[in-house]
C-alpha cells in the first residue's frame, strides 16, 4: 500500500516515536506526533549505541548529525567491583560502530530529522484515552482521529492497554541509579563494566569524553517506583556501591543529582496491533537494561513497521507483517537482557570463579569469541529487505 497521504498519529516522543515518525513521513505518511511532556528533553542519560541500531539511523538519513554528537566505543572491559580487577575484555573491532552518545543529542538529531521530514509535534498532550479504531482523546479533553496511531508512549503506554487491556508487571526485585557526572580525566573510548555478586556498575565517557555516564543495578527486596526520572538519594547510591573499586569512588564522590527507578518485568506483547492501532518500542517489548538494547529495538520497529506498511496490500496485512518481522527477535533480545542480569550479579563462590575465569580466558586467547556471542544482534540489519 502506498503511505502517502495516510493520517499518521505517533504518541510518544521519545526515540521510538520520533523515529517512527520520520520513517512513515519518508514514506509520504502525514505525520502528526503527541508528546506529553513540555519539552522533548532528557536529563542526565546516556546510552550505548550498537550497530544494529546505526544501521537504522544511517537508513533514515541522519548519519552526519549523529556522528556528530556521539563517541565511537571500541568495547567493554570487564572489572572485578571491589579492586578493580581486569576480568575480560570484549572488543568491537571489526563488527560495526558503537557508539556513546547523550539521549537528548539523539532525541534533537531525531526531532530535527522529524521535523525536516515534515512531521507536525505537539507537546504537553497527555493521551487519557486511545480506542483501536483510530481515535485519540487527550486529558484536555480533545478528540483526535487518525488513518494510524502507533503507540510509541513507553512504559506505562495507554495504547497497549487499549490492545491487550490492563496489566500488573513483576517487580524483579532489582534497581537501577543513573548518574552523570564530569570527567577528572580522559577516559577510555569503552565503557567499563564493574562486577559484585548481587549488583554491577557501568561507566563510559560521553560528549567528547567531558562526561561519565553510571548506570548501576542492584537487587533490591523492597519495591521502587517504576520510571526514568524518579529522583534519588546520592548518599544512599554512594552507600549501596561504597565496595566498589578503582575510579568509582571518585565518580559517586561526584554525583550531585541520581535517578532512581524499579526494574519490573512487563513480557513482550501477545498482540501488538488492534485495527488502526499498533504499538512498538516500549509498549510493545520493554527490556531490563542488561543489554544495552531498549533505544535499538525502537529504532528497528520505525523501521520496520514503515516497511512493512508500505510493502503490505492493507494496513491490517501491513500490521500483521510488523508484527511477524519483529515478535520473535525482541523476545530474543528480552530474554537475553534477563540473561544477563544473572550473569553480571553472580554470588560468591565456585560458579563466579569459573565463570570469570572463562571469560578471561577467552578473552585472551580468543578474543573474537566473547563479541562473537552476539553477532545476531549487533549484526542484524533490518533496512537491508
Amino acid at each position: 500500500m502506498s503511505l502517502i497521504g495516510l493520517d499518521a498519529l505517533v504518541l510518544g516522543g521519545g526515540i521510538a516515536g520520533l523515529a517512527a515518525a520520520r520513517a512513515l513521513a519518508l514514506r509520504g505518511a502525514k505525520v502528526r506526533l503527541l508528546e506529553q511532556a513540555a519539552a522533548l528533553e532528557e536529563v542526565g542519560a546516556g546510552i550505548q549505541v550498537s550497530p544494529n541500531a546505526g544501521r537504522v539511523i544511517e537508513a533514515l538519513g541522519l548519519a552526519p548529525e549523529f556522528a556528530e554528537v556521539s563517541d565511537e566505543s571500541r568495547g567493554v572491559r570487564m572489572r572485578e567491583a571491589a579492586g578493580g580487577r581486569e576480568v575480560a575484555f570484549v572488543p568491537y573491532a571489526g563488527r560495526g560502530r558503537f557508539a556513546n552518545v547523550h539521549r537528548a543529542d539523539l532525541l534533537a538529531v531525531l526531532e530535527r530529522g522529524a521535523r525536516d521530514a515534515g512531521v507536525e509535534i505537539r507537546l504537553g498532550c497527555r493521551v487519557d484515552e486511545v480506542r483501536p479504531g483510530g481515535a485519540v482523546v487527550l486529558e484536555s479533553g480533545e478528540a483526535l482521529e487518525a488513518g494510524l496511531v502507533v503507540g510509541a508512549d513507553g512504559l506505562h503506554s495507554v495504547a497497549r492497554r487499549a490492545i491487550l487491556g490492563p496489566q500488573e508487571p513483576a517487580f524483579t526485585h532489582q534497581l537501577a541509579w543513573r548518574a552523570l557526572v564530569e570527567a577528572e580525566a580522559p577516559l577510555p573510548p569503552e565503557a567499563q563494566l564493574f562486577l559484585a555478586p548481587g549488583r554491577h556498575l557501568v561507566a563510559y565517557p560521553l560528549r567528547g569524553g567531558r562526561l561519565v555516564n553510571i548506570v548501576a543495578c542492584e537487587e533490591q527486596a523492597e519495591w521502587a517506583e517504576e520510571g526514568w526520572q524518579v529522583a534519588g538519594d546520592p548518599a544512599g547510591f554512594r552507600a549501596a556501591f561504597a565496595g566498589f573499586g578503582g575510579p568509582v569512588p571518585g565518580w559517586l564522590d561526584r554525583v550531585e543529582k541520581v535517578r532512581r527507578w524499579g526494574l519490573f518485568r512487563h513480557g513482550v506483547a501477545a498482540r501488538w496491533h488492534r485495527e488502526r492501532l499498533v504499538i512498538m518500542g516500549d509498549a510493545a517489548h520493554p527490556t531490563l537494561p542488561y543489554l544495552a538494547q531498549g533505544a535499538a529495538m525502537g529504532l528497528e520497529d520505525a523501521w520496520v513497521l514503515a516497511a512493512e506498511l508500505a510493502g503490505a496490500e492493507s494496513l491490517e496485512a501491513g500490521l500483521a507483517a510488523f508484527q511477524a518481522a519483529r515478535a520473535a527477535r525482541c523476545r530474543r533480545i528480552v530474554d537475553a537482557a534477563t540473561a544477563n542480569a544473572r550473569n553480571y550479579h553472580l554470588p560468591k563462590g565456585p560458579k563466579r570463579w569459573v565463570a570469570h575465569r572463562a571469560l578471561g580466558a577467552a578473552s585472551r586467547f580468543a578474543p573474537g569469541v566473547l563479541p562473537g556471542k552476539f553477532d545476531w544482534l549487533w549484526g542484524e540489519d533490518v533496512t537491508a529487505g
